[in-house]
């Protein structure tokens, strides 16, 4: 019915323990976000600070592997000239990859 002390001096001394517990399990997250979240947050930035950069005259490289030269840019997609006279109309994000770009023309005076 009491309360043994044997009894008593463990029940205050579980507090502590359980924060004890809860430092793998911090640990291990950090770990993950400076691994895996980190650094796949920082190609996310880099594509799209890439794919809004995307001007007339780059080539470019689809994820599908199309290779190409970027005709119209409009909002939201792109056209693409695959070979002379053949267009297709392609979705901005899909640009895996941007081969050249083009430079502003120099003024030579």
């Amino acid at each position: 019915m009491f309360a043994t002390p044997a009894f008593a001096q463990a029940a205050g001394a579980g507090s502590g323990a359980a924060f004890a517990q809860f430092i793998p399990l911090i640990l291990i997250f950090a770990i993950m976000y400076f691994l895996m979240i980190r650094p796949q947050q920082k190609r996310v930035k880099q594509h799209r600070a890439m794919v809004e950069a995307l001007k007339k005259g780059d080539h470019v490289v689809t994820q599908g592997g199309i290779l190409g030269k970027v005709a119209t840019v409009r909002d939201d997609e792109l056209e693409v000239e695959i070979a002379q006279g053949v267009k297709v109309r392609i979705v901005r994000s899909t640009v895996a990859q941007v081969l050249n770009k083009t430079e502003p023309a120099a003024a030579n005076g």
